[in-house]
C-alpha cells in the first residue's frame, strides 16, 4: 500500500546507490587532534577547529564561570529582552578585532547570510554572485527575491562581463562571494573585486567564515589580508570554526550594521546567543589579540601536510589554505577511500554532491593548529597506504 511518502523512501534509496547516502557519526568526546568517533579513537582531519579553541581551558572557564552570573539563555530575541552585557561587548570586542566602527552578532554564520542578504536587496535589485559560493549565501539571495546573476568562479573577468550586461536595468546591486570556499580551499581575488566595486559604485559584501583566525595578521581575515579595511561595505563570518564556538558576526560600515538591528530577520525573530556561547567567544578573542602562536602553527602544519601529499602523488585541487581537499572523482570511490582511513584510525569525511559538483567527490582534510607533527605523519602514513590500495596513487 503506497503513503504519502513513499517518494522520499525511493529518494534515499536512489541517494544509497548512488554512493551519496550521508551516514552521520558521533562523536563522544571534545573536540581536539584525536576524537573518539562512534566508540573508536581516530585522528580529526574533519573539524573547522582551526585553532584548537573548541576545547581551550580558557574558553570552557569563561563559559563557566559566565553561566554562574548569568545564567544560560537569554530567554528572548534580542530586541525585547535578550540583549545582553556579554553580547555587547562581544560586538564592541569584534569590531575592534576586525577594524571596523560596528559589529552585529548572530546565531550562526548561515543565519547571519539570511539576515544581511534580505535586509540589503529587494525584488528590484541585483546580485552578482560567485557560482561556487556557499549554501548559506545562495539560501540568502533566494529570500531577498533580488535577481541572481552568477559569475564565473573567482573570475573578475566575468564578473565585469555581467555587470556591464545588467547592472542598468536594477534599482540597485551587490557583488557577494565568499573569503575563502570551503570545498576547494582558494581564496577570492578581494582586492581585484573590490575595485570592480568601486568602479561600477556597488556594494561589496564578503563571507570571511573560513578565513576568520586563518587569514590576515593574527587571523583577522580576508579584509586584513588584502589590506582593504574600510573598503569592505559588508564582512560576513562566524564564531562556529577558528573561534571555536557557535555563533555569526557581521562587521562593516556602521549604518548597514544598524539597519541590521532594524531588519535582519534572524536578529528580530530568534532567540539571541546563549551566555556561555558569548563569554567563550570573547575568551577566543583574548587569545588570538595575545599572540599569533597558534594562527602561525596552523600554517606550519598546512605547509607541511601538503607537501608531503603531492609528493605522494595525490591531486589537492586548488587549495592556498589550511583546507585540503583530496580529489578523487566519483562519490563511491570518496565514500570507500573515507572508510578505508577510519579503519585506519582517520576521521576524514568524503563529500559528494550536492555539497560538490558531480564527478568532483572527495576527502576535504582540515589542517589545525592542534594537530602536532606526529599526528600529520599518522595522517600522512594512513593516506599513502589507503591510495595505493584503492589504485588513487
Amino acid at each position: 500500500m503506497s503513503t504519502k511518502t513513499d517518494w522520499i523512501t525511493q529518494e534515499l534509496e536512489g541517494l544509497k546507490t548512488q554512493g551519496l547516502y550521508n551516514r552521520i557519526r558521533t562523536i563522544s568526546s571534545p573536540q581536539g587532534a584525536w576524537l573518539v568517533v562512534d566508540g573508536k579513537k581516530v585522528l580529526n582531519f574533519c573539524s573547522n577547529n582551526y585553532l584548537g579553541l573548541a576545547n581551550h581551558p580558557k574558553l570552557v572557564e569563561a563559559a563557566k564561570k559566565a553561566m554562574d552570573e548569568m545564567g544560560v539563555g537569554p530567554a528572548a530575541v534580542r530586541t525585547i529582552a535578550g540583549t545582553m552585557t556579554l553580547h555587547l561587548e562581544l560586538e564592541k570586542r569584534l569590531a575592534a578585532f576586525k577594524g571596523v566602527k560596528a559589529a552585529i552578532t548572530f546565531q550562526s554564520g548561515f543565519s547571519a547570510n539570511l539576515a544581511t542578504i534580505p535586509a540589503l536587496v529587494g525584488k528590484d535589485d541585483v546580485i552578482f554572485s560567485d557560482r561556487l559560493n556557499h549554501a548559506s549565501i545562495i539560501d540568502g539571495c533566494r529570500l531577498s527575491g533580488g535577481k541572481i546573476i552568477p559569475y564565473e568562479h573567482c573570475d573578475v573577468v566575468s564578473l565585469v562581463a555581467v555587470i556591464k550586461e545588467n547592472l542598468s536595468q536594477f534599482r540597485r546591486a551587490i557583488i557577494i562571494t565568499d573569503g575563502v570556499f570551503s570545498m576547494d580551499g582558494d581564496v577570492a581575488p578581494l582586492d581585484k573585486i573590490y575595485e570592480v566595486a568601486k568602479k561600477y559604485d556597488v556594494l561589496l559584501m564578503v563571507d570571511d567564515a573560513h578565513g576568520e583566525g586563518v587569514l590576515g595578521k593574527g587571523g583577522r581575515g580576508i579584509v586584513d589580508h588584502f589590506g582593504l579595511h574600510g573598503k569592505v561595505d559588508v564582512e560576513v563570518g562566524t564564531m562556529s570554526k577558528a573561534f571555536g564556538v557557535v555563533g555569526g558576526v557581521v562587521a562593516g560600515t556602521p549604518v548597514i550594521v544598524e539597519w541590521l538591528r532594524l531588519r535582519g530577520r534572524p536578529f528580530l525573530f530568534s532567540s539571541a546567543v546563549t551566555v556561555p556561547d558569548a563569554a567563550a567567544c570573547i575568551a577566543a578573542l583574548d587569545i588570538l589579540e595575545s599572540s599569533t602562536e597558534l594562527v602561525d602553527r596552523l600554517w606550519d602544519n598546512t605547509r607541511y601536510f601538503k607537501a608531503e601529499m603531492k609528493k605522494f602523488g595525490f591531486d589537492t585541487g586548488l587549495s592556498t589554505t589550511p583546507i585540503t581537499p583530496v580529489m578523487l572523482g566519483e562519490a563511491p570511490l570518496a565514500q570507500q577511500f573515507s572508510r578505508e582511513l577510519f579503519e585506519a584510525g582517520v576521521f576524514a569525511m568524503a563529500l559528494g554532491y550536492p555539497t560538490v559538483p558531480q564527478g568532483k567527490a572527495r576527502i576535504r582534510v582540515m589542517i589545525s593548529a592542534a594537530h602536532a607533527k606526529g599526528d600529520l605523519d599518522k595522517g600522512l602514513e594512513a593516506f599513502a597506504k589507503v591510495g595505493k590500495k584503492l589504485g588513487v596513487i
